[in-house]
């Protein structure tokens, strides 16, 4: 069943056309991630569903019923925020409390969701701390928490780890990940780092110029690209269309296509005759592999090998996997 759904969204800001015929459905208990670039449209899409936007055009159904004209103090709906929004003259407990608080429910009732919901983020020892004394990544599970009290049906995350450094943001990921899966609350995500939405999602659209570019789940989008954008955005595929090279490769020639080929997905070849000298750009050492700029018979590559391969003038290379796309 389809639990969130998005009809034909548009949104102009003047002349401005930011968001562009967007439909999407996401089932009960999913998380789906909205993922792309800077200024793509992805976060004024979930606004527009938060009720902190209007569309232009278009409509939004949550839970069968349809909000595109609720304001977001009436949708069942919670956002946790990119900048978490807290206040810093409360402490956890105050922070937590505070929408239940507008709601005017029982003391009982209050205290025993607020400290569920802080359990739940594993705030408990922290609930009387004062906000500026938590660490990034505690921040980060107050708002989360604030926002789950409320028990909504949908929960709204815009890019809620881009202000944590690289070390907390795959302990909080997984913290969210896990969060969602025992609640089960429906969940759309807002981000522009690929490696989080392919990480966290059950499905995930990719947007480009306010567009949704390709919709799937995560092995889909990766795997099988349907567009150059889709596919060098998600995991830098090499784009070839040199004759040639493809057929050196085995490979068939298509002019209504166009290979993309991931920089992990290469072999280096023994005891082959290379008719195609490989020019040698760079070579990046990140620990689990060796990313390798080349470039062979005018074609640029970015190849990613184990550490401990070596290429040469004289290496032979070829591809182990590769998926045709449509040039856009």
């Amino acid at each position: 069943m389809s639990f969130v759904v998005v009809e034909a969204i548009e949104k102009r800001f003047g002349d401005h056309l930011a968001v562009s015929d967007c439909s999407f459905s996401v089932s009960q208990g999913q998380f789906f991630s909205l993922l792309g670039p800077s200024g793509c449209g992805k976060t004024t899409l979930l606004r527009i569903i938060g009720g902190f936007e209007q569309p232009t055009a278009g409509h939004v159904f949550l839970d069968g019923k349809e909000v595109t004209n609720l304001p977001a103090q009436k949708r069942p709906t919670a956002m946790v925020f990119q900048s978490y929004a807290l206040f810093p003259s409360m402490n956890v407990r105050e922070n937590v409390a505070f929408g239940l608080r507008l709601k005017k429910i029982s003391r009982a009732d209050l205290r025993f969701r607020t400290d569920e919901a802080i359990r739940k983020v594993g705030l408990t020892s922290f609930a009387e701390k004062p906000v500026p004394t938590l660490s990034g990544g505690q921040q980060q599970r107050v708002a989360l928490a604030r926002a789950m009290v409320m028990e909504p049906k949908v929960l709204l995350f815009d890019e809620p780890l881009s202000n944590l450094d690289a070390s907390l943001r795959e302990q909080a990921r997984y913290e969210i990940q896990q969060l969602q899966k025992s609640v089960g609350t429906t969940s759309l995500y807002v981000t522009h780092d690929q490696e989080e939405a392919l990480a966290l999602s059950d499905q995930l659209a990719v947007m480009n110029k306010g567009r949704i570019q390709q919709m799937g789940t995560p092995a889909s989008i990766y795997f099988r690209p349907q567009n150059p954008f889709v596919a060098t955005f998600i995991g830098n595929s090499n784009l070839v269309d040199n004759p040639a090279l493809l057929q050196s490769w085995g490979i068939s020639y298509d002019p209504n296509f166009i290979i993309s080929i991931k920089p992990e997905n290469w072999i280096i070849k023994d005891n082959v005759q290379n008719s195609f000298p490989i020019k040698i750009f760079s070579r990046h050492f990140s620990g689990t592999f060796s990313m390798w700029r080349v470039e062979i018979n005018g074609t640029s590559l970015r190849i990613a090998l184990p550490p401990e391969a070596m290429l040469t003038a004289s290496s032979v290379i070829a591809p182990t996997r590769w998926h045709p796309i449509k040039p856009l």
